[in-house]
């Protein structure tokens, strides 16, 4: 049986906390320390969910023969693997029918791109959409990414069996964010993100957790927070 440690209280933890800052009141520091305990309590429970992420049993094996076309030419499933035994595959709102690609994945990948490189030292990074390569790398050059790997998914059905399009059968493009295995040879689904319309709160847009924009971390911190009209644009 794996030992569990025994956890301080977040209250007595958040108690601890030596930081005061110029000119602050009483009524902000209790108020301050009293947050502070249930960001530790957060800080665990995200740890606890990562937990249960990681124990998932195996998932369904990939089977289906799926084609890309990336910077450097053709390159099948396997192939987005490069040496790596896990595969993080971001699917990106820039098909054909679109002008052009959505602003706010765009947002997530221009943020990705400074992680790119650092990711890619423990697991594979892939970014797929369903406009043809050419398309893609042209936006890269003009959003100046450098380290992003782009694919193309030559006939979509890599898109249509992990819900990067829409579910109705049309031909509108869906984020999607998977994860998948290889081991022993065997190519499996691990993990996808599965928060949408369905699970989101009341006055809320449909998002995972943890959310995977630095942005809306970022705005999170501020007392404008994230706002409720506020989206991010491809040009200001």
């Amino acid at each position: 049986m794996k030992n569990t440690p025994t956890l301080v209280p977040a209250a007595e933890l958040a108690a601890r906390n030596p930081m005061r800052f110029p000119n602050e009141s009483g009524a902000y520091r209790r108020a301050r320390t009293a947050l502070l305990a249930e960001e530790i309590e957060l800080r665990r429970h995200i740890e606890r969910v990562a937990e249960l992420r990681r124990a998932l049993p195996p998932g369904g094996e990939v089977t289906g023969d799926y084609r890309f076309r990336g910077e450097r030419g053709p390159v099948d499933f396997a192939g987005l693997f490069g040496d790596r035994q896990t595969l993080v595959v971001y699917s990106y709102m820039f098909g054909p029918q679109r002008a052009r690609p959505c602003p706010m994945c765009t947002s997530l990948l221009s943020a990705w791109d400074g992680e790119a490189r650092d990711v890619g030292q423990r697991v594979a990074l892939a970014v797929v959409a369903r406009s043809p390569i050419e398309r893609l790398v042209a936006f890269k050059n003009e959003r100046g990414w450098r380290d992003l790997r782009l694919y193309s998914d030559t006939d979509g059905a890599y898109s249509r069996d992990y819900f990067a399009v829409d579910p109705d059968g049309g031909d509108g493009d869906q984020a999607a964010f998977n994860v998948f295995t290889r081991r022993d040879g065997t190519i499996r689904h691990f993990w996808s993100g599965e928060m949408g319309f369905e699970s989101a709160d009341p006055g809320q847009d449909p998002r995972g957790a943890p959310d995977l924009m630095p942005l809306w971390t970022i705005l999170d911190c501020t007392p404008e927070g994230r706002g409720t009209d506020w989206y991010p644009k491809l040009d200001y």
